[in-house]
């Protein structure tokens, strides 16, 4: 028990601290943990501020852990977001559309919704390659700034036969946070 919490605390201590100190807004960067490896996503507060804080507060309740991506279609975009898994559901609390000038390029990270305008909730998509016919019809909110390569190794379908999860979604803050808390080595191995 005390080797585990000691290669535990150093863990943390090292690459969440690293990882959250690499970020020149922490508060507003996401890291999204996916099978193959950590997703950086740039928030944008200035262009959609009651989007982001929505999504940050479902990060921070740990809502996106273990939920598939529902859609991901080959040269377009991955979808996520529905903890049915189903595409058909959300947190239950819709979002007014925030729609703004961010272009939709690869690595844009919007808002899914359905036929009216205001019914986004928490799914979102990652977009593969430029889109600009969702250009000021959807609300962008973000953008991947380093592991665009772990999303494009996200499965195929709609929906996939075998999809891939997020395995966890935070606040790069919230990150460096914990790695503080975290005991330190040394003091992990007096315990």
């Amino acid at each position: 028990m005390r080797m585990l919490t000691l290669i535990l605390g150093a863990f943390l201590m090292t690459a969440s601290t690293a990882s959250a100190q690499t970020f020149k807004d922490p508060e507003n960067t996401l890291l999204l943990q996916l099978k193959d490896g950590t997703v950086a996503i740039q928030l944008r507060p200035d262009k959609a501020p009651k989007t982001v804080a929505r999504i940050k507060e479902l990060a921070r309740q740990k809502f996106y852990d273990g939920i598939v991506f529902h859609r991901v279609i080959e040269g377009f975009m991955a979808q996520t977001g529905d903890p049915t898994g189903t595409g058909t559901s959300g947190s239950g609390k819709n979002l007014k559309a925030e729609f703004n000038d961010l272009k939709h390029i690869r690595g844009t990270v919007s808002m899914a919704r359905a036929a009216n305008i205001n019914s986004a909730d928490s799914q979102f998509f990652i977009c593969f390659k430029p889109a600009n016919f969702l250009d000021g019809q959807y609300t962008a909110f973000g953008q991947v700034i380093s592991g665009m390569e772990f999303v494009d190794n996200i499965t195929r379908g709609e929906p996939p036969a075998n999809p891939d999860k997020i395995i966890s979604m935070r606040v790069a803050a919230d990150v460096a946070s914990d790695a503080a808390a975290a005991p330190a080595p040394a003091a992990a191995a007096a315990q």
